[in-house]
């Protein structure tokens, strides 16, 4: 068998995706594309076609095509096989089969078709393996990962350390009635590199009481110490960025962002769905919800021509008093007796390859109590400018809240904010003024947490909070139990995937 290209084209023979395995220029390929489409005979069964000089197999992808063109000699009961495996990777990187998602994704097909086939000749290799290659997983570089965030997280826990340190300093000198001291005798040093301060800070941590020189009253403070030592990190972490090194700070995006970074499962089923919940919520400063709404769907694709003619049990345990709806092909007067959803017309079968959304539903409140994550932030203002203390509490203890981010604003041009005590951990972004506070996971065995830090500023500043997640839990905890054919009432294997994510997270 020698395989020429595979590609993926619309009907009308424009190519989206293309990799020619022998030499073959750019015009002569576009031209083969083009002619694809007018060769097809649609009164014929078969899904091959020939010419005097190559032949094309191919199957249809909804609205788009996926050719193989081969020679005229090449084993056709290869080719059919080989054609199933493409047509199976496509959707591995690919949620929608169109033509814009095909285009975003085209680097991902075109290294996974070349685990496919090399020089023309098939490679004797499975989905599965595909995946293991295209994912190219190195046990070097998890030992050198390891290996970083160990060093980060030390760097981290001895800023903390230091920062407690010269935090009790200032607050015993307020007490004293004493002016807060310039630390290190920073006061006549003013024009010294910030690389000197960040030396100095790390040799002398302890000289918290020295008297500052009268020289310069208002010399640097002792927020403007622990901001030298704040670039410090961010200068680490810079470090290991610019040598390959990709450090997790979740940059509170919005929610739709969020939500294309849960993978899909890695073991796709013939009959998939996915549980998709996405929220929007706003709070008062003061307390008091504004308005929460939940919208939710669960959505249906088989793969398989076998298992088109099926039902769904769905298992709601809902006690919040959501508005279902089904889609208007599905039996409503079954799902209202028995929680099931299947086709009005039992002989027919559900679309292949296709997302079809057969539930959803909508839940909209402004009870307090139905808040997953509520925040509550207290800024008061002090002589130097302002505490602040900000805490969170999981009430949906069902949930786990994953790369939590909560994003509060900060006065631009006063520095780093001083950190006191901290759950979890923090950045500064001093570009967009803005300090994220982060936490891998909050669930019910971590469901409570504050953060306290003290900066220049009126407590207006630090408002509005906005918040983001992403969970693999439903919120309204409804799953489909079971799926099973309609004759016979034999179960069928499927596989599920759950996404709770943030559309709008805002405390106003």
């Amino acid at each position: 068998m020698v395989l020429l290209a595979a590609a993926v084209c619309t009907k009308a023979g424009k190519a989206i995706v293309s990799r020619q395995f022998v030499e073959m220029t750019r015009t002569r390929i576009e031209g083969l594309l083009a002619a694809f489409p007018k060769l097809m005979n649609t009164g014929k069964q078969h899904t091959f076609v020939e010419t005097d000089s190559v032949r094309y197999v191919y199957q249809p992808l909804e609205k788009l095509y996926m050719v193989l063109i081969t020679t005229k000699n090449s084993n056709i009961l290869e080719d059919l096989e080989t054609l199933r495996l493409f047509s199976r990777v496509i959707p591995e990187y690919c949620r929608v089969l169109e033509e814009s998602e095909i285009s975003e994704h085209c680097f991902d097909l075109i290294f996974a078709f070349d685990e496919i086939v090399a020089l023309g000749y098939r490679e004797n290799v499975n989905l599965a393996q595909i995946r293991t290659f295209t994912e190219m997983d190195s046990h070097e570089e998890k030992v050198f990962r390891a290996v970083r965030e160990t060093q980060e997280r030390e760097a981290k826990a001895e800023m903390r350390r230091k920062a407690k340190e010269l935090q009790q300093a200032r607050r015993d000198a307020e007490r004293s009635g004493k002016k807060v001291p310039a630390f290190g005798g920073f006061g006549n040093v003013s024009s010294v590199s910030s690389g000197s301060l960040i030396t100095d800070t790390i040799v002398e941590p302890e000289k918290p009481k020295i008297t500052p020189t009268p020289v310069r009253s208002s010399g640097p403070s002792k927020a403007l110490k622990l901001g030298a030592k704040g670039k410090e990190v961010d200068n680490f972490v810079d470090q290991l960025k610019s040598e390959g090194e990709t450090i997790i700070s979740p940059s509170g995006k919005r929610g739709s962002d969020v939500s294309k970074v849960l993978p899909p499962p890695v073991n796709m089923e013939s009959v998939h769905l996915r549980v998709e919940e996405k929220i929007s919520l706003a709070c008062g400063r003061d307390g008091g919800l504004q308005n929460m709404e939940v919208l939710g769907m669960v959505t249906l694709r088989v793969m398989d021509e076998k298992n088109g003619r099926i039902r769904l049990v769905i298992n709601n345990n809902d006690n919040k008093g959501l508005q279902l709806q089904t889609h208007p092909n599905v039996d409503k007067k079954l799902f209202t007796a028995d929680s099931v959803i299947g086709l009005k017309n039992p002989e027919k079968s559900f679309p292949l390859n296709s997302d079809v959304g057969v539930l959803k539903w909508r839940l909209q409140t402004t009870d307090e109590s139905l808040i997953p994550l509520t925040i509550n932030c207290w800024p008061s203002e002090s002589g130097s400018g302002c505490d602040v203390n900000i805490e969170y509490e999981l009430q949906e203890e069902n949930l786990e809240l994953n790369d939590v981010v909560i994003s509060i604003p900060v006065p631009s041009g006063v520095g780093a904010p001083v950190i006191g005590d901290l759950d979890g951990e923090y950045k500064h972004d001093g570009r967009r003024n803005i300090l994220e506070w982060c936490l891998p996971v909050i669930d019910a065995n971590n469901k409570t947490g504050s953060l306290e830090f003290s900066i220049a500023g009126q407590p207006n500043d630090f408002f509005p909070i906005n918040v983001s997640f992403v969970s693999k839990r439903s919120y309204c905890d409804i799953q489909v139990t079971k799926v099973s054919h309609v004759d016979g009432d034999s179960s069928v294997r499927f596989s599920t995937e759950t996404s709770f994510v943030v559309d709008k997270y805002v405390i106003e």
